[in-house]
């Protein structure tokens, strides 16, 4: 197939992708639950915009628990919104349309990239495997920090790998992107540092590039003038979702900090061994990548990996790219991982905390998979064959686990039947508002509705089951007492009380959630272990 033809078939693939994913957010965005920390992180909102609305005089945002330490960007915008539109929409739905909204956002981030470093080829299949990813794709509806933070960098990658190939003056809409994507970025968590990181490393490597030493000098000082506009629109930025942050000059220091020093305690699971968050080995993250990204990823990687070497065989089919346009790209893509094996941060939930070093990979894998494509009919072929089963096979898993394609694993480890018990899976009780359905009509069926209020216990935060049930139950914090049960079975925890099991949240086989009837035990049976 020539090029131009193929071009403008993966650009009409590309745009249909995107309908459907559009159509899934149209579908899905009101079936999930509430996150574990999503109450606070909107309080901390609703705060930010009393602190707007009072004239900047109401500061109870900068000291409410820890939330002070993040930018509101997110929280800010959700907690405006549940001000101007009816009651009717539960504010919980909107902050999960809203936060599926920058997920797609994130993902036309890697199409855009792949795009520019590989040609429409290479967007497309950089887009497949973001798509197919379900960390990604099933966790933008819950994950309301890491999600939009991972767009944002995302576009600040995209942003800086443009500036790169355009120095010393780079267009102004560049720049100005840039300034917006670092500054929203800066708004959710200070971890956006990464990405002015990557655009001085960027900077030094395109000026070494430079012809005649003698030039170098002049050309970085004109470079940096040039992107001083998109700093001072970050910094602005910044301040207005994260206004704690410009209020003190430490204050930045003190939130990158801070993080490290924090004394709370929390289990995690790597293959089956448990460990305190804080005592995690330094390949956790790298770990959980493997199993978590699917194949389509992890090959179009291994290909971006043993192709290199090899030059294409069809350069106009596959547009060559500068180092210095690529060199972001790399940096995004294994800095990250890098950071976390030489400093061995406390960590949990598997990917969530580094969700954005996943968007880059994806690009990166979309590059390996185009290069393949580039290698002769044969290399053609074999791509396009494996790009079509795996995307079936992937999106036929996704579509079972639905909707919580976010504990996806790969078939290395099994699947999701071969994760359980021994990796993160329903860390986020996205399972329990089903499960507070389930109960709600047990009791409706067995004529107890009239009897209660019933008290629940929860293997999670209050209101992630207290948002979801009547007012024939309430959620107590005494297990003890309770009369039933909702848990997801991440981390064994259905296991803490006893009960008859009435209903069960499955997939692929898979026990997600138990919901138990605890009304029958007596003296010590009721006692969690």
């Amino acid at each position: 197939m020539p090029a131009e033809r193929g071009d403008a078939l993966a650009r009409r693939l590309a745009l249909l992708v995107f309908a459907a994913l559009g159509l899934y957010v149209a579908f899905a965005w009101d079936q999930h639950g509430i996150s574990n920390d999503e109450e606070v992180q909107h309080v901390y909102g609703r705060l930010l915009v009393d602190f707007y609305t009072s004239g900047l005089q109401d500061l109870a945002a900068f000291t409410y628990k820890n939330l002070y330490l993040y930018g509101g960007f997110f929280d800010l915008i959700a907690a405006g919104l549940e001000r101007v539109l009816p009651a009717s929409i539960s504010v919980w739905d909107l902050r999960h349309l809203l936060s599926a909204g920058f997920g797609l956002a994130g993902l036309a981030a890697v199409w855009q990239l792949g795009r520019v470093l590989g040609g429409e080829r290479a967007g497309l299949f950089a887009l497949l495997c973001l798509t197919l990813t379900g960390a990604w794709i099933g966790g933008m509806f819950t994950h309301t920090k890491d999600v939009p933070f991972a767009s944002c960098m995302t576009w600040a990658l995209y942003f800086t790998t443009r500036i790169v190939t355009a120095l010393p003056r780079p267009p102004w809409r560049w720049r100005v992107g840039l300034g917006v994507a670092v500054g929203c970025a800066l708004g959710l968590r200070v971890g956006a540092v990464f990405a002015v990181f990557y655009l001085g490393l960027a900077l030094i490597v395109a000026t070494l590039l430079v012809g005649p030493p003698g030039e170098r000098w002049a050309y970085f000082w004109r470079s940096v003038m040039g992107l001083v506009p998109a700093g001072l629109i970050a910094v602005v930025l910044m301040g207005v979702f994260w206004p704690w942050s410009v209020m003190a000059p430490g204050n930045l220091l003190q939130a990158a900090t801070a993080f490290s020093h924090f004394s709370f305690l929390l289990h995690t699971i790597v293959d089956g061994q448990v460990y305190l968050n804080g005592q995690v080995p330094r390949t956790y993250l790298l770990s959980y990548l493997s199993v978590r990204l699917p194949e389509i990823l992890l090959l179009g990687l291994l290909w971006t990996v043993l192709l290199a070497p090899f030059h294409r065989r069809d350069e106009r089919a596959v547009p060559s790219v500068s180092g210095a346009a690529l060199f972001p790209l790399l940096l995004a893509a294994t800095f990250p991982i890098a950071f976390t094996l030489a400093t061995q941060p406390a960590l949990y939930n598997g990917t969530r905390h580094f969700l954005f070093v996943i968007p880059p990979l994806a690009v990166l894998a979309g590059l390996g998979w185009r290069r393949l494509a580039g290698f002769g009919r044969g290399g053609a072929l074999i791509a396009g064959a494996a790009i079509v089963g795996l995307s079936a096979f992937h999106g036929l898993t996704l579509a079972r686990l639905h909707p919580y394609e976010y504990v996806a694993y790969n078939q290395w480890v099994g699947g999701l039947p071969g994760a359980q018990g021994k990796w993160e899976t329903d860390y986020w009780g996205d399972t329990i508002r089903p499960a507070a359905r389930l109960l709600t009509n047990y009791v409706a069926r067995e004529g107890l509705a009239d009897k209660g209020p019933w008290p629940v216990a929860v293997c999670a935060e209050s209101i992630q089951a207290a948002a979801y049930l009547g007012p024939e139950f309430e959620v107590t914090r005494d297990w003890r007492r309770a009369d039933f049960f909702i848990s997801p079975t991440h981390m064994d925890c259905d296991s803490a009380v006893k009960g008859q099991v009435i209903g069960t949240i499955d997939r692929l086989g898979v026990t997600l959630a138990v919901v138990k009837d605890r009304r029958a035990l007596v003296g010590d049976e009721r006692t969690p272990r």
